[in-house]
């Protein structure tokens, strides 16, 4: 199988799967406890229908949007996720010179293995970054700072990740940052000579934003998961959150939204954006899948703050789905990360081209000419 042969999500997944050694692509694929939600995330898509309309002049569709004070060529961007690098030598290089070239956004992560810094210079494309909150509140300050004098345009809080979640597969391969061979994990890096060469051969596997500012971004000699436990502060609340909001005085998410409460404090605090998410289904198994939320946080907030949708996207139609609902934007995380660890750059543009592809085609299987014309009178769920 080769990327010649990608013709959606799940293919970029096998891929992935073939290409990259055991714990890494399971550290993609994985979710918390039985994975009862990250199951749902894509499941929950089926439970409604989309209802088109015939014969309107469609010779013209129009799929761009602007999403925190950016405009994209088309509704959907790639979600801020943590250490690119394991998956692809390039790491998020790779991916914001893809988001670049394909006109869509592009997010990194406080957990980056890029620096803020490094990707301020490479693109001049939207950028969003996703900012954790540690408990050296000088280290959230100087994040915050940085992002404005690279460039960046927006920034989301993920709030959902206090403590880390209890991810079961990665505990069976033996996932650790930096990896290292062990007897478990040595016939699987044997396997994958390739991706073994050039991680442990090449650049240093740091935490790019964190190297400077705490021995944690340098020498991780235990998993994300006990960085996560350690660095970040379980004390963090709506106060936090509204200081971070004014201190950085622009287009601003709060990440990890899933009820209708906390989306109208959100509003409260100065937020221009929520994203509906579980963070993948890596953090509270049996929780709520963020589209089984989307109409009832919309209905509430949707006109007061911009919705965003993010979880399970693996279809063109999961998205035109989310916005007949009333998101404003979808992202998605495991979807692109399988299209790095297949093939790099070259994976990532390929998944957001096929993405942007189904996206076009079923806008016009809808008779919509523009994603404003996605609205409630589009959808049905079923009442079995």
């Amino acid at each position: 199988m080769n990327l010649k042969d990608c013709h959606n999500v799940e293919d970029f997944r096998k891929l992935a799967k073939k290409k990259l050694p055991s714990p890494i692509f399971h550290y993609i694929d994985g979710g918390s406890d039985d994975e009862i939600t990250l199951k749902r995330n894509s499941e929950s898509f089926n439970s409604c229908d989309l209802v088109p309309n015939i014969l309107t002049d469609v010779s013209d569709v129009d799929l761009s949007t602007t999403v925190l004070g950016q405009k994209i060529d088309f509704p959907l961007f790639l979600a801020a996720t943590a250490m690119h690098r394991l998956y692809h030598h390039h790491g998020e290089k790779a991916t914001a010179r893809a988001a670049e070239k394909m006109g869509t956004m592009f997010g990194i992560s406080t957990m980056a293995t890029t620096s803020i810094e490094e990707i301020g210079k490479l693109t001049n494309a939207p950028k969003l970054f996703q900012l954790y909150i540690h408990k050296d509140r000088g280290l959230t300050d100087n994040l915050i700072e940085r992002c404005r004098n690279a460039g960046f345009n927006s920034m989301c809080l993920t709030v959902d990740t206090v403590v880390a979640g209890n991810r079961e597969r990665d505990h069976r391969t033996g996932f650790s940052t930096p990896p290292r061979l062990t007897l478990g994990s040595l016939l699987s890096f044997a396997l994958h000579p390739r991706w073994t060469f050039n991680h442990f051969l090449g650049e240093k596997f740091l935490l790019s934003n964190l190297v400077h500012v705490t021995e944690k971004g340098s020498s991780i000699d235990k998993s994300v998961i006990d960085y996560i436990n350690e660095q970040f502060d379980p004390s963090m609340n709506w106060k936090d959150a509204e200081y971070c909001v004014k201190k950085w005085n622009g287009p601003f998410a709060l990440k990890g939204v899933m009820s209708v409460e906390d989306a109208k404090k959100a509003i409260d605090i100065g937020c221009t954006a929520i994203m509906i998410s579980n963070h993948g289904g890596r953090q509270l198994d049996g929780s709520r899948a963020p589209f089984d939320q989307l109409s009832e946080i919309v209905d509430a907030v949707g006109d007061k703050i911009e919705v965003i949708l993010d979880g399970g996207i693996k279809r063109g139609t999961h998205v035109l789905k989310a916005l007949a609902l009333g998101a404003k934007a979808c992202s998605f995380g495991k979807g692109y990360l399988f299209a790095l660890g297949a093939a790099g750059q070259q994976g990532v543009e390929s998944v957001l081209q096929k993405m942007k592809a189904e996206i076009k085609r079923d806008m016009i299987l809808m008779g919509c000419k523009s994603v404003k014309d996605l609205n409630r009178s589009k959808i049905r769920f079923r009442k079995d």
